[in-house]
């Protein structure tokens, strides 16, 4: 009896030296042994370890892909416009043992903090460049500025162990006191384009307008002059049509041009004369056996 009194509490002992000796990593995690917060042994892979009871603890951390968010700082273009911008990371821990090193007891906190000096940093000496306009980092050339962004942050984070993935801007602001400065100037800009523009216009319709004028003053000139030549041989035509109708028959002729002269002289309201009984003009009107006629 006495014997299994003391054997049970040493198989209970035994029991949780072995249990306490085991720890477990899972595919998530990467795991250091410390001993005397010195690093004895490194766990990247996932599966069961072994520790001394007491003499040895084991620190875990996280081995997904990790995010964070800057506070929103102020940077200067180059072109001296303002803007507010405030960005997030994705990172994970590349190098277990540099990171335990860099950080120390700290853990993922410090090393956020640490991280987000870093990408400050980098935002405000990449946005700040001499080439870039806040009109870059509003355009689709941003892309461009964020993996610069994310290159040069990877660089500075690779001394604590930290592997950065990506860098997002997410928001791209101008501060609240120069909103209204910089819609004033822009405001400028777009009614100088478009007076600018007004005038190319009116100036184009201005070119339009005197060609369309000299068009018009051609094509009546041109059908003036084709109208002249067409009267001018009409006329002579009709003066050749006369000259031979005359050089063939002069008595008709005569008898023509007196048929005329009667429809002119005797139009309108007026149809009285008063000729000599010698005149020749009513001729064809006379009798054969009459002397002299008084026509009305």
């Amino acid at each position: 009896m006495k014997a299994t009194a003391y054997l049970l509490p040493a198989i209970a002992v035994v029991v949780a030296g072995v249990l306490s000796s085991i720890y477990v990593v899972d595919e998530r995690e990467k795991a250091l042994v410390l001993q005397f917060g010195q690093i004895v042994t490194v766990k990247e892979t996932p599966g069961l370890g072994f520790k001394i009871p007491l003499i040895q603890e084991v620190v875990k951390y996280d081995d997904r892909i990790l995010s964070i968010d800057t506070d929103a700082i102020e940077v200067t273009p180059s072109d001296d416009r303002r803007l507010v911008v405030d960005a997030f990371a994705r990172y994970r821990i590349a190098d277990v043992v540099r990171f335990r090193q860099a950080v120390g007891v700290g853990g993922l906190r410090t090393a956020q903090d640490r991280l987000s000096d870093i990408l400050n940093s980098q935002i405000r000496e990449v946005l700040g460049a001499d080439q870039v306009t806040s009109d870059t980092i509003l355009s689709e050339d941003r892309r461009i500025l964020m993996n610069r962004i994310r290159d040069q942050a990877r660089a500075s984070a690779l001394s604590l162990g930290l592997d950065v993935v990506d860098v997002r801007l997410k928001q791209t602001n101008l501060p609240s006191q120069n909103l209204d400065a910089t819609f004033s100037r822009m405001r400028a800009e777009r009614e100088r384009e478009a007076a600018d523009e007004i005038a190319r216009g009116n100036e184009a319709a201005q070119r339009v307008r005197a060609l369309a004028d000299r068009t018009v003053t051609e094509t009546l000139s041109a059908a003036d002059r084709d109208g002249q030549i067409t009267r001018g041989e009409a006329d002579a035509l009709a003066s050749a049509t006369f000259a031979n109708a005359y050089g063939a028959d002069p008595e008709f002729f005569d008898f023509y041009r007196s048929m005329q002269a009667y429809e002119n002289a005797l139009k309108g309201a007026n149809s009285t004369m008063v000729l000599t009984p010698d005149s020749s003009f009513f001729n064809y009107l006379y009798d054969a056996d009459s002397a002299t006629q008084t026509v009305q």
